[in-house]
């Protein structure tokens, strides 16, 4: 079922979630974190130097929350869905995608557009 993926605490700021990108998974391309606000949950993804990828955290089966994942694969751990990076289903039970949402990046900090 993939390993669980880090947690990190996003601030909700009206406008999005931010999320500081030192001393987590995402200092590094390819890093991949769930963030928890009281905005929702995430899948946060470095996927460039520059460029992150954040899509909807909660799995389009059953709603239960993805934590794992199997390289650059999210698996949610309650029946085995597993998604790409941009939130496309690629193996069941699920048949919808994850909602995707834009980010930007500004000293240190990923900013998820709600």
């Amino acid at each position: 079922m993939g390993n669980l993926l880090g947690v990190s605490n996003g601030q909700f700021t009206g406008g999005g979630v931010q999320v500081p990108v030192t001393g987590s998974a995402l200092a590094d391309v390819g890093g991949a974190v769930l963030v928890q606000s009281t905005a929702g949950v995430f899948l946060v993804a470095r996927v460039g130097a520059n460029a992150f990828s954040a899509i909807d955290a909660v799995c389009s089966h059953e709603s239960c929350t993805i934590t794992g994942a199997d390289g650059a694969t999210y698996v949610c751990q309650c029946h085995g869905s597993r998604y790409n990076r941009n939130g496309q289903v690629l193996g069941g039970p699920a048949r919808a995608s994850l909602r995707q949402f834009p980010t930007t990046f500004t000293d240190g900090v990923v900013t998820i557009a709600l």
